[in-house]
């Protein structure tokens, strides 16, 4: 199955702490794909989040949040600026997904931006939790700034456009879209069956 996350999603969060074990319970493979929700927003005439451009919405989406985190164990806090650029992001956890410590550096992205507030589009942020899950920090980020990186940021990112994604997070499982961090469970059954 694949998990088509962005950083700057927040329902994206709480799915990334929950999808690991529930897929190793299933005894299913999830294929992690980082991908940016700014082009396709773009092609539906946005410049934001929809939580932006629909303050009720907005409102709502923090409070539901708030309670998926508590329900999960987690802490919520929505960031200032929101969202952030996690242009950088999504290209080190695909360095890091190639070398295998990418699903880590991904869940202490969410967390540093989603539990501790703290600005995840700074270099300096991303460097400390590279460097924290024992990483040359460096290296990964020459590697997330080559041209191979880049382009299979970008190639992700149009397969989402392909499989008609609109948001985050999004699971494909068997051809199918399933999105919304509430249908990870009917994705993995769907993966499953």
């Amino acid at each position: 199955m694949d998990f088509f996350y962005e950083f700057a999603s927040t329902y994206s969060y709480i799915a990334a702490m929950r999808i690991a074990p529930i897929a190793e319970a299933a005894g299913l493979t999830v294929r992690w794909r980082p991908f940016l929700l700014g082009p396709i927003f773009k092609a539906q005439g946005w410049d934001t989040s929809p939580f932006n451009l629909y303050p009720a919405k907005g409102r709502y989406m923090v409070r539901d949040c708030e309670r998926e985190a508590a329900a999960n164990g987690l802490t919520f806090r929505l960031p200032e600026p929101f969202p952030q650029n996690t242009l950088l992001a999504a290209r080190v956890a695909i360095a890091g997904l190639e070398e295998g410590w990418g699903e880590e550096f991904s869940r202490k992205v969410y967390r540093a931006q989603f539990a501790e507030c703290r600005q995840v589009g700074d270099r300096n942020v991303i460097g400390e939790i590279v460097d924290a899950l024992g990483q040359n920090v460096a290296a990964a980020l020459v590697r997330a700034g080559s041209d191979d990186i880049k382009q299979k940021l970008r190639r992700n990112t149009a397969e989402a456009q392909q499989h008609g994604i609109f948001g985050a997070p999004s699971f494909i499982a068997r051809g199918e879209l399933f999105w919304g961090n509430d249908r990870l469970e009917q994705a993995l059954r769907a993966a499953r069956d």
